[in-house]
């Protein structure tokens, strides 16, 4: 499978759902772990492009990320990789997405009143 890298400097990432071990059985509860032992976990997030288009997205990361939700975050290394499948005789297709790290996005300076940063009209 090919890992498709996904350029996420003019999308807004929020956190929609907090991060959850991805189970990979749900009969016993089994959760996915990485190369490294780490649990995987699957988040998900809101991908707002600069026109208001807005996608969901479940994105896999290993290791708990420390966000919440409702926070604009950036995801790290974000890769898309396309799969298909069979389901009870229904081909089904679609994007797995995963990143190195999903980290909080830098607050944005708000300037202070009276600072001269912003004129008040007279």
């Amino acid at each position: 499978m090919r890992n498709i890298p996904v350029d996420v400097s003019a999308l807004t990432f929020v956190c929609v759902s907090p991060p959850r071990p991805k189970v990979i059985n749900k009969d016993t509860g089994e959760v996915r772990v990485d190369r490294d032992g780490n649990t995987v976990f699957t988040v998900g997030l809101s991908a707002a492009d600069e026109s208001g288009r807005v996608e969901l997205l479940t994105v896999a990361v290993s290791g708990v990320p420390d966000i919440t939700v409702g926070q604009v975050v950036r995801p790290v290394g974000l890769v898309g990789s396309p799969w298909e499948r069979e389901f009870g005789g229904r081909l089904r297709w679609g994007i797995a997405y995963r990143a190195a790290q999903i980290v909080p996005e830098a607050p944005t300076a708000v300037p202070e009143p009276g600072d001269g940063s912003v004129s008040a009209a007279a």
